[in-house]
C-alpha cells in the first residue's frame, strides 16, 4: 500500500515551504502566513512529468537563422485598452488585470469580450465569482446583444480547460485567478499552490492553442497583486486598474508588457452604459480647474508615451497643534517632505510651523520626478496667497541643491501644453533648444536653473 503524500506548509506571502507549521516565515518575516497544502498522490510514472507534453522538443538554433514572425494584433474595440496593450491583443499572450474590488475590471473585460466576439470569433468568459445570470444582466446594460459570447460559471481548472479545447475560442477570460482550483491539490482556492498551478496550466493553453487569455487578479490591502510574485513573472502583461470611488474616471496602467511600452496609460470614464474611452485626458483633468486660485499649478506629466496635463493643488495653513502636518494625495509622501526641506533651505520659505496639504486633482497618481516643479510652485503660491497665471504650465525635477534638472521627452510635454492653449511653459533650461521649437507654436518657453528663478518668474 503506497504512502500518502506528505503535507507541506507554504507561506502565503512569499511561497516559502516548510515541513512543519511556523509562526513566522524565515524568508519574508510574515506572521501566521503558513498554510498546510497536501497534493494528491499521482499514479503512474508519467504523472510526475505532466508538464512534459506542454512544450515541444527542439535543438539550439543559431541567432542569425531565427526568422522573426510578426503576428497581427487583435483589436478589443476599445482604443484606450488597445493603447495600453501596445496596439492590441497578441495571439497566445497571457494578460493579468488587477485592481480594487468594484473598480470595473469585469465591466471592461466584458465590453472587450463582446467587441471581439462580434469581429473575430467566439469568446469564452469563465467566472468563478458571478453566476451566468449576473453576467447576463450586466451584459444587457452594456449592450452585448447577440455576440457569440459563451458564459461559464466554473472554478475547476480542469473543466475550464476542457471547455477551451471544445469551443476553440478566439479569446478566454478567467475571472478571477484566485477563485480557480485544480483537482491536483487539496488546498483552498487562492492559495500559493493553487494560483501557481492555475497560472501555469493557462499559460500552456495560451501558448499551445495560440489563444489570448485574460486573467483577473485580486489585490491586497496594500495595493499589490494577491498571490505569489511568480504569478507576475509567468504572465506576458500586467495591468493595474486604478481610480477613486468618488471619481468617474478610471486609469489602466501597464507595469509589465513583453509586447509594448511599459507604464503606458489608458483613461476611461465610468458611465451608466459601461466604461467609455477618454481620448483627451488633459481636458478631463483640467475641466474643473478654478480661475486665479492660489495654490493651483498645472503640471505637464508623462505616462508611458502619453503627455497629460494635471492640476496640482496645495494648501498651506498655520498649524493649530504643536506638530505641523504633511499630507499628500496622488504623490509620494516622502517626496513631499524632501521638497519642503529644499524650499526651507534653498528658497527661504519658512514652512516648519505650517500644515501642508498637496493633492493631485481628479484622483491621478503622479510618481515621476518631473512633477517636482509643479509641487513647489503650488506650495509657494498657497504660502504667499498669490495665484499663478492661468495659462502657465510647468515641469522639471528639483535637486537637493535647489537646482532644476532636465527631464526626458520635453518636446511631447510642450506640444501638449501648446495644444491645450497654454501661452507660457516653465521648464529646465537644459531642455531648451533654440533651434528646435517644433510643436511649441505660440507657447513661450522659459528656461530656469534654480527654484529661486522659477518663483521669480511666477511671482516676481
Amino acid at each position: 500500500m503506497g504512502k500518502s503524500a506528505r503535507p507541506v506548509f507554504v507561506c502565503q506571502e512569499c511561497g516559502s515551504q516548510a515541513a512543519k507549521w511556523l509562526g513566522k516565515c524565515p524568508d519574508c518575516g510574515a506572521w501566521n502566513s503558513f498554510v498546510e497544502e497536501r497534493p494528491v498522490e499521482a499514479s503512474g510514472a508519467a504523472a510526475s512529468h505532466r508538464y512534459a507534453t506542454a512544450g515541444t522538443a527542439g535543438v539550439a538554433r543559431l541567432y542569425a537563422d531565427v526568422e522573426v514572425r510578426q503576428h497581427a494584433r487583435l483589436s478589443t474595440g476599445i482604443g484606450e485598452f488597445d493603447r495600453v496593450l501596445g496596439g492590441g491583443v497578441v495571439p497566445g499572450s497571457l494578460v493579468l488585470l488587477g485592481g480594487e474590488p468594484g473598480i470595473g475590471k469585469s465591466t471592461l473585460l466584458l465590453q472587450a469580450a463582446a467587441n471581439m466576439a462580434r469581429t473575430i470569433g467566439p469568446v469564452l468568459y469563465s467566472s468563478g465569482e458571478e453566476s451566468e445570470h449576473q453576467i447576463k444582466s450586466r451584459g444587457e446594460r452594456l449592450g452585448v446583444g447577440d455576440a457569440p459570447l459563451y458564459l461559464l460559471a466554473e472554478t475547476c481548472l480542469e473543466r475550464i480547460l476542457e471547455e477551451c479545447a471544445r469551443l476553440k475560442p478566439a479569446l478566454v477570460i478567467v475571472d478571477s485567478i484566485q477563485t480557480v482550483f485544480s483537482l491536483k491539490f487539496q488546498s483552498a482556492p487562492g492559495s500559493i499552490g493553487q494560483v501557481r498551478e492555475a497560472a501555469t496550466q493557462l499559460l500552456f493553453t495560451a501558448k499551445g492553442q495560440n489563444v489570448p487569455i485574460f486573467l483577473v487578479g485580486h489585490v491586497t490591502k496594500e495595493g499589490s497583486l494577491a498571490g505569489p510574485k511568480a504569478l507576475e513573472h509567468v504572465v506576458d502583461t500586467v495591468l493595474y486598474f486604478e481610480g477613486e470611488r468618488h471619481h468617474s474616471h478610471r486609469v489602466v496602467r501597464a507595469v509589465k508588457n513583453r509586447f509594448g511600452a511599459v507604464s503606458e496609460l489608458g483613461v476611461f470614464e465610468m458611465t451608466s452604459g459601461g466604461l467609455r474611452a477618454v481620448p483627451n485626458p488633459s481636458q478631463l483633468f483640467l475641466a474643473e480647474r478654478p480661475v486665479n486660485a492660489p495654490g493651483s499649478a498645472v503640471l505637464c506629466a508623462l505616462e508611458g508615451s502619453r503627455p497629460i496635463l494635471v492640476e496640482i493643488q496645495a494648501l498651506v495653513s498655520t498649524s493649530s497643534y504643536g506638530t505641523a502636518r504633511r499630507m499628500a494625495n496622488g504623490i509620494d509622501q516622502q517626496r513631499l517632505s524632501l521638497l519642503l526641506a529644499v524650499l526651507e533651505k534653498r528658497a527661504g520659505l519658512h514652512l516648519g510651523g505650517d500644515d501642508v496639504f498637496v493633492n493631485v486633482a481628479g484622483g491621478m497618481t503622479i510618481d515621476e520626478p518631473a512633477s517636482d516643479l509643479g509641487i513647489v510652485a503650488a506650495i509657494a503660491s498657497s504660502l504667499r496667497n498669490r495665484a499663478i497665471p492661468q495659462m502657465v504650465a510647468m515641469f522639471g525635477e528639483v535637486g537637493l541643491a535647489g537646482e532644476v534638472r532636465g527631464i526626458t521627452q520635453a518636446s511631447l510635454r510642450i506640444r501638449e501644453a501648446a495644444q491645450m492653449g497654454f501661452t507660457r511653459c516653465l521648464m529646465p533650461g537644459a531642455n531648451i533648444d533654440p533651434n528646435d521649437r517644433a510643436g511649441a507654436g505660440s507657447c513661450d518657453l522659459v528656461g530656469i536653473r534654480t527654484i529661486g528663478e522659477a518663483l521669480d518668474e511666477l511671482f516676481g
